[in-house]
């Protein structure tokens, strides 16, 4: 009998409940008094007697029949099914898993109450009803209580629940009443004090961090000042709490599981931390608790680079990635500059110095990132799977651009042009690094330009990739600059010398804009997306470099030029063979010693007419010239041509600008077909041109024969002209510039029609300069 009875109440107590919900959810108001509701929602739990205050580990309620309180009155009189179909659904069901049952329910109703009474959308008479509950709940339940005991619960569904209602109460009374929890707050203080006596402390950060974020996401809330009430009293205890948790013994045998108490805290701390950075930016003066990562980031570090549970190493490194980025955010979101913040100053100086020390100090080399991939459902590969073991590419992306990010602050605030030594130390470092990890490429390069490694790492994430660029792009602006105050007038020696270094360092602006425009295959419409998407800095470096082209052109040309003879484009043009070319070696430091500059050797370019046609050829240094009968065709086979065909990432022509677009869209060598015949003849002669140490050597210029139509003379290939015209081949100068040529006729186009998301014109004005420099070195 006692049994049955404790069923009629369970059902009776579900049944109403499940009511609640619908009602709640569907937004009927509720006809009854508040004391009603309280009476249904409060929970059920009992403390055993060897429990603290703190109710660390708790069990749900035993069945002898004290389930039943004063609140069963409030059901007396309700209607109960008391058909035996429903009495027999539950007969079989043990009495603990009907209490779970209860109070999931009343977990989820109390949070989708808190919910409702907090959007506005809700009528004013059912706001203030919840509001009434919740108060009873709070001041005559003690629900709050309550919840700190389900916290412990050997349950980990019950645990969730329970940290998410009552994160959800704390931030509901500091929102409608203005003040903190005490029974909340008093259990945060100790159990956070407490550690590591007390190794429990997860639940206890999960319902911090929940709070934190409620608070950021509302959009009406002043949130400087529910921040300060929230995280003052708890400030000098989550500083503490920091250090005791991070100066730890990694290598103990309890962080090598993820799943593991010890790992479950410090991934829990580590979410409270990214919470911590993100709310930051609401407070004018950052409290201690918000800085003690950047200035005791040698904690992280030392972590990262322990035994640690892998899980945990990518965590805290992504974490550093969003740390390094923060500055761009908070600039962003106030407008103010950098400087005038003080804190912030003090804090990225901090978090830089900590990383370049350990940087220089091979702490990359101690990081090894997981070759295992992830699976569905696993981490194994299913029986017979051929799979490709490579590096872990986000976390390299991710230490590569902390470490970028670190060089661009540090040095961005150098005064000595002496700095640059350690700059070139931490870039041969990183550069190792990067050579370490890239195994697995679709196109392996065994030696690849050290310039090209930025694009290479950072292809597939084009927010990091635009951080990266930038960062090297303002170091060069930087260096540059101490360059020409240090000196007025700089010998051509000097100039070599520092050309020299920013290849052998990695950070030549020009080549590492021109090896992302090959891996695009000169898309301008890949570059429009980039300026119309919001979630990349690249307009900010669109724009600086641009301004560096104006001024530098001479460099730029210069650079294209080596572009043109590491692909064979260059070289003299003879049906006889030259001799090899002299191989190009990028001299460095000893670390770099090993890392050369010549790629693979590839095709190049094809001619092809209707009767007889050249083909060019690059194949271990030598130029062969191939006579065959094919269609009247201009055929390209450059690799980054056949990118060419790709579809474009966004269609941004109508009908009506078919025609115009098809101008800027000729072919990038040009794949338009170009018909030959023998109505009259242009020469081509081409300077072609090696390089041996630090000198450039020209070598005899060809002129080589070859019948085109006249009306045909202004193609894509810049080396086709007029006899009267004779002009290097300078393939990479055209591609390039006609690129920057076509973003400008897109943008103007989506300017005339309002389209275009913010006022271009300042971009414009510079990519015109850009393009009237161009035409007078490549006329068409």
């Amino acid at each position: 009998m006692a049994f049955s009875g404790i069923l009629n109440v369970l059902i009776m107590k579900i049944s109403l409940l499940q009511q609640m919900y619908k009602d709640v959810l569907v937004g009927i108001p509720l006809a009854k008094e508040s004391h009603h509701y309280t009476s249904l929602l409060n929970l059920c739990v009992e403390q055993s007697p060897e429990r603290d205050e703190s109710c660390n580990r708790m069990h749900l309620p035993s069945t002898n029949g004290g389930i039943r309180s004063h609140q069963d009155t409030d059901m007396s009189d309700a209607v109960v099914p008391a058909t035996d179909d429903i009495s027999n659904s539950f007969a079989n069901m043990n009495s603990s898993f009907s209490h779970r049952e209860v109070m999931l329910l009343q977990l989820t109703l109390i949070k989708m109450m808190v919910a409702k009474a907090e959007s506005q959308e809700i009528e004013f008479n059912m706001r203030q009803k919840y509001c009434e509950i919740f108060v009873l709940l709070l001041k005559e339940a003690k629900i709050d209580s309550k919840l700190i005991c389900l916290l412990g619960s050997y349950d980990q569904l019950l645990s969730h629940m329970a940290s998410e209602c009552l994160a959800s109460l704390v931030y509901f009374q500091l929102k409608e009443e203005n003040t903190l929890n005490v029974t909340w707050l008093t259990f945060s203080l100790k159990t956070l004090s407490g550690f590591p006596v007390n190794t429990q402390v997860a639940e206890c950060l999960w319902t911090l961090t929940t709070i934190i974020k409620d608070i950021l996401k509302d959009k009406v809330l002043p949130k400087a000042g529910i921040l300060k009430k929230l995280l003052a009293p708890l400030d000098a205890v989550l500083e503490g709490f920091y250090n005791s948790i991070l100066f730890h013994h990694f290598d103990s045998h309890h962080y090598t599981s993820p799943y593991s108490e010890a790992a479950n805290n410090v991934i829990s701390f580590i979410d409270l931390l990214e919470a911590l950075l993100a709310s930051r930016i609401e407070l004018e003066l950052p409290l201690r608790c918000q800085r003690v990562l950047f200035l005791k980031v040698s904690y992280v570090l030392n972590l990262i680079s322990s035994s640690i549970h892998y899980l945990i190493k990518k965590t805290f490194i992504m974490l550093l990635k969003k740390c390094v980025l923060y500055k761009s955010r908070e600039v962003a979101k106030s407008g103010s500059l950098f400087l005038q913040n003080p804190s912030l100053y003090e804090d990225m100086l901090a978090l830089s110095n900590a990383v370049l020390q350990v940087v220089n100090l091979t702490w990359l080399n101690r990081i090894p990132l997981s070759e295992k991939a992830s699976y569905f459902g696993g981490s194994e590969a299913a029986p017979g799977d051929d799979t490709q073991g490579g590096s872990d590419q986000t976390v390299l992306r991710a230490l590569s651009l902390v470490v970028l990010k670190a060089l661009e602050f540090k040095f961005q605030n150098s005064t000595t042009e002496a700095q640059f030594k350690g700059f070139q130390s931490s870039m041969s470092q990183l550069l190792l690094f990067w050579r370490s990890h890239l195994k697995s490429s679709p196109q392996p390069h065994p030696v690849v330009h050290h310039c090209e490694w930025l694009s290479l790492i950072f292809i597939e994430q084009d927010d990091d990739m635009w951080e990266a660029a930038k960062a090297l792009l303002l170091i060069y602006l930087k260096f540059d600059r101490l360059r020409h105050d240090a000196a007025d007038d700089l010998s051509q020696k000097e100039e070599e010398t520092w050309n020299f270094l920013t290849h052998a360092s990695g950070y030549n602006p020009h080549c590492i804009f021109l090896f992302f425009l090959e891996k695009i295959a000169f898309d301008s419409t890949v570059l429009l997306d980039f300026l119309i998407s919001s979630e990349t800095c690249f307009l900010e470096y669109l724009v600086r470099y641009l301004k560096l082209l104006r001024k530098d052109w001479h460099q730029f040309v210069d650079v294209c030029n080596r572009f043109d003879t590491k692909h064979g484009t260059s070289q003299s043009i003879s049906s006889v063979k030259p001799p090899h070319r002299e191989k190009q070696i990028c001299m460095t430091d000893e670390s770099l010693q090993n890392a050369c500059c010549e790629p693979e050797p590839q095709t190049l370019i094809s001619l092809a007419s209707s009767h007889n046609y050249l083909v060019f050829t690059t194949e271990q240094g030598d130029n062969e010239v191939a006579e065959s009968n094919q269609s009247n065709s201009l055929i390209c086979t450059d690799s980054t041509s056949l990118l060419g065909s790709l579809q474009s990432l966004v269609n941004y022509d109508s009908s009506e600008d078919s025609e115009l677009e098809s101008d800027g869209k000729e072919c990038l060598v040009n794949t338009k077909q170009v018909p030959l015949n023998n109505e009259g003849e242009t020469r081509i002669r081409e300077t072609g041109c090696s390089y041996t140490g630090d000198k450039w050597n020209t070598l005899k210029s060809e002129v080589l024969p070859l019948k085109q139509k006249g009306s045909n003379t202004s193609s894509c290939l810049t080396c086709m002209a007029s006899s009267d015209n004779i002009i290097p081949l300078r393939i990479m100068l055209y591609k390039s510039t006609k690129c920057l040529e076509e973003l400008q006729k897109a943008i103007s186009r989506l300017q005339r029609r309002n389209l275009f998301p913010y006022n271009p014109s300042a971009l414009l004005k510079l990519l015109s300069y850009i393009e009237k420099i161009s035409k007078n070195v490549n006329p068409q």
